[in-house]
C-alpha cells in the first residue's frame, strides 16, 4: 500500500507549492520549524513569518533563528472562499505580506490540488502584534480567481510590489503558462481598471497538455525584490512535495521596468524559459524553494522552504543571507 502511494504521488504533477503538512511539533521556540512558502515582516522589534496552513500559519521571533509558533490569522475558513471552492475547508496557501501606506496586507491563495479552480484574497491589519489593541485581522476578501477552461494561468502564490511610481502590482502564478502580473488599485484590495497585464516568466509546455492540466511547464512562486537599479524577480523552477524525490530551485532574472522583461544572466528573457538558477537541493536538502527576499538590519535574506531527509524529508523553513557579485547577481549558499 505504501509503494502504492508513493508511485501515484510521484505520477502527480504536483504544481502547487502548498500541501497539507504536520503541524509543528512543540510549542516552544525551535530552529528550522517546520514550515511551507514563507514569507516574513517586522514589526516593531519583532519578525512575523506567515506561511501555507490552516488559517494561515503564523511565527514569530525575535532573531530569524528561533521561532515561536503564533495564533492562525483566521480562527475558520473565509466564509467567501468556502462557497466559491467547492470542498474548501481553510487550509490556506502561500500568502505574501506588504505594508502600505501605514497597514499592512496579507495575501492569500486558496485551490483545488491540481486544478486552476483558484483565489486570492486578502486580509490587512494595522499592526503584527497581537498583543496591541490595533491587532485585528480583516478579511476584505476576493481580489482574483482562475476558472478552468477560461484561464491558461492559476491564481495562486501571490506576491505583491510597489514600484517607485508607488503603483501597487500583483505578481502570481504556478505552471500553466507560468506567472503573471496585474496592477492593483490603490486600495490594493481589488485590480485596478482597465486591467493591466503582464506576462513574467514561462516555461515549454507539451503541444499535448490539455488545457486543464498544469503541464510540464514547472515554474511558480514568484517574488520581486528592489536592489539599486534593479527589480529581481526570484521563481521556482521543477517539483516541489516529494521529500527526496523533490528537484526544486530558485531561479531569478532582472529588469529595470517592475513589468519586465525580466532577463537572466545570459540575457535570455524568462519568458522564454530563462532564469539564473540561484540556489539549489543537495544531498540533506535535495529540494529548496517557494522564496521571499528582504532586507533587515542592512543585510539581504532568502527565506525558503527545503524538504530535510535528516528529518524524514519534512519541509522546514531555511534562512541564507544573500551576496551578490560584482555584476549584480545574487548569491546563496545551502
Amino acid at each position: 500500500m505504501k509503494k502504492t502511494f508513493l508511485m501515484l504521488a510521484l505520477a502527480l504533477p504536483l504544481f502547487c507549492t502548498a500541501q497539507q503538512r504536520p503541524p509543528m511539533r512543540s510549542s516552544e521556540p525551535v530552529e528550522m520549524p517546520d514550515t511551507h512558502d514563507p514569507v516574513v515582516a517586522k514589526c516593531g522589534d519583532t519578525y512575523y513569518l506567515f506561511s501555507t496552513g490552516f488559517g494561515i500559519s503564523v511565527m514569530s521571533s525575535q532573531d530569524l533563528k528561533l521561532w515561536k509558533r503564533e495564533k492562525p490569522v483566521f480562527s475558520e475558513a473565509p466564509a467567501w472562499a468556502v462557497e466559491a471552492l467547492p470542498g474548501f475547508r481553510g487550509h490556506i496557501w502561500a500568502p505574501d505580506i506588504i505594508r502600505h501606506d501605514g497597514q499592512w496586507y496579507l495575501f492569500y491563495s486558496c485551490s483545488a490540488f491540481a486544478k486552476n479552480t483558484s483565489l486570492i484574497g486578502v486580509a490587512v491589519n494595522k499592526t503584527l502584534d497581537p498583543s496591541s489593541p490595533d491587532f485585528e485581522w480583516r478579511d476584505m476578501g476576493l481580489v482574483l480567481r482562475s476558472v478552468p477552461n477560461r484561464d491558461m494561468w492559476n491564481a495562486i502564490d501571490p506576491n505583491v510590489v510597489v514600484d517607485e511610481q508607488g503603483t501597487p502590482w500583483m505578481n502570481f502564478g504556478s505552471f500553466w503558462e507560468g506567472i503573471k502580473m496585474v496592477k492593483l488599485d490603490a486600495d490594493m484590495t481589488r485590480l485596478a481598471e482597465p486591467q493591466e497585464w503582464y506576462s513574467l516568466s514561462r516555461r515549454p509546455r507539451k503541444p499535448t497538455e490539455a488545457d486543464t492540466d498544469p503541464g510540464s511547464g514547472a515554474v511558480e512562486a514568484p517574488f520581486i525584490f528592489r536592489r539599486g537599479d534593479y527589480y529581481y524577480l526570484f521563481v521556482s523552477f521543477d517539483y516541489c512535495c516529494r521529500g527526496a524525490e523533490s528537484d526544486y530551485k530558485v531561479a531569478v532574472g532582472r529588469s529595470k521596468s517592475v513589468t519586465g522583461p525580466y532577463l537572466d544572466r545570459e540575457g535570455t528573457d524568462m519568458v522564454q524559459n530563462g532564469g539564473e538558477v540561484v540556489v539549489a537541493g543537495n544531498e540533506r536538502f535535495p529540494g529548496v524553494g517557494h522564496c521571499s527576499v528582504y532586507r533587515f538590519e542592512e543585510k539581504d535574506y532568502l527565506f525558503f522552504h527545503a524538504y530535510d531527509m535528516n528529518d524524514h524529508g519534512r519541509s522546514k523553513l531555511l534562512v541564507r543571507e544573500i551576496r551578490w557579485d560584482d555584476q549584480g547577481w545574487p548569491t546563496v549558499e545551502l
